[in-house]
C-alpha cells in the first residue's frame, strides 16, 4: 500500500463534515468467519440454501423456529465460526473511527455483531444480528435470551404478530427500518468508506450511489480491485485488519495537526 494512496484515503476522511462506513463479509472473514461465495465459501461448497426459505417459515413457524434451534445448536462451520469469532483489528479501527467523530454511521451487511463487541455504537444490520430476534409485524428487536422460547414459534408481547430470528431470510424484504436509515444516512454523507466488499448488489450499492450522486468521496478498503475502484477518491489494497489501523492511525494525526497548526488553519 503506497503512502500516497493511506494520506489520500486519511485526507478524504479528514476533511469530510459527514463520513459514513459501508462494511461487507471481507471483514469478518479475517475474524474466522468463512463467506458464502467465492473460493471456500460455503455455499461455493455445500450448495446454496432455497431461495424461498422465508416463505417456508411462513408456511409452517414452527418447523421453522425447530431447524433454526438446531442449527444454532449444531456444531457445523459456520455455526461453530460465529460462535468462536471475535472482533478483528479492523472492528476495533471502525469504532476508533466513530469514537473520534470521524465515521458517523457504520453499515453492515454482517450478522456476527461483532462490530458492537468492538465497541461501535451507530451502526445498522441490513441483514439483521444472529444474537437477536425479531417481530415480523412491528419490527421490534431482542436479545435471543430475552425471549420466552417453551412454546414455538413466539408471538411479540406488543403487537401479537409472529416473532423470528433477526437474521434476514431468502425471499425476505430487508426490514424497511433499517433501509429507510440507510438511505438517510446516505444522503447525508459526503464521504462512505467502503470495507471488505464489492457493494455492486443491491440495496448496498445504492447507498455508494447517492454518495457520488451528492458529489461525496468514495474510500475504498478492499484485497482486490472492484467496480468500485474507478469511482474511489482512494483505494488502500490489503487486508482490512492491516490497512484500517493505519488509516485511522493518519486520520488522528491529521486532526492533531489541524488543531495544533499555528497559524489557526482549522479543518
Amino acid at each position: 500500500m503506497a503512502s500516497r494512496d493511506l494520506q489520500a484515503a486519511a485526507e478524504a476522511l479528514a476533511r469530510a463534515s459527514y463520513a459514513i462506513a459501508l462494511v461487507g463479509a471481507g471483514i469478518s472473514v479475517e475474524s474466522g468467519i468463512p463467506p458464502f461465495r467465492g473460493v471456500g465459501g460455503l455455499w461455493t461448497k455445500h450448495g446454496e440454501p432455497p431461495m424461498d426459505g422465508y416463505q417456508r417459515f411462513l408456511g409452517d413457524p414452527a418447523a421453522g423456529w425447530r431447524d433454526m434451534l438446531a442449527r444454532r445448536n449444531s456444531d457445523d462451520e459456520f455455526t461453530r465460526a460465529l460462535r468462536d469469532a471475535a472482533p478483528n483489528e479492523a472492528h476495533f479501527a471502525l469504532a476508533r473511527l466513530e469514537g473520534a467523530g470521524v465515521i458517523r454511521h457504520t453499515i453492515t451487511k454482517n450478522v456476527d455483531n461483532l462490530h458492537f463487541l468492538a465497541g461501535s455504537i451507530a451502526v445498522t444490520e441490513i441483514h439483521g444480528n444472529r444474537t437477536k430476534l425479531r417481530c415480523i409485524g412491528c419490527g421490534q428487536r431482542w436479545p435471543v435470551e430475552d425471549v420466552d422460547l417453551t412454546e414455538l414459534p413466539p408471538a411479540c408481547t406488543a403487537c401479537g404478530e409472529l416473532v423470528k430470528s433477526d437474521t434476514v431470510m431468502f425471499g425476505e424484504p430487508i426490514p424497511e427500518t433499517a433501509l429507510r436509515e440507510c438511505h438517510a444516512q446516505a444522503s447525508r454523507a459526503d464521504c462512505i468508506l467502503v470495507v471488505g466488499t464489492s457493494a455492486t448488489v443491491f440495496p448496498a450499492a445504492s447507498f455508494t450511489e447517492i454518495v457520488l450522486e451528492r458529489g461525496g468521496a468514495i474510500v475504498e478498503v478492499n484485497a482486490e480491485p472492484t467496480p468500485l475502484s474507478r469511482h474511489a477518491a482512494a483505494s488502500l489494497r490489503g487486508a482490512a485488519g492491516v490497512v484500517l489501523p493505519q488509516l485511522a492511525e493518519t486520520v488522528a494525526g491529521l486532526r492533531e495537526g489541524a488543531r495544533t497548526d499555528p497559524r489557526g488553519d482549522r479543518r
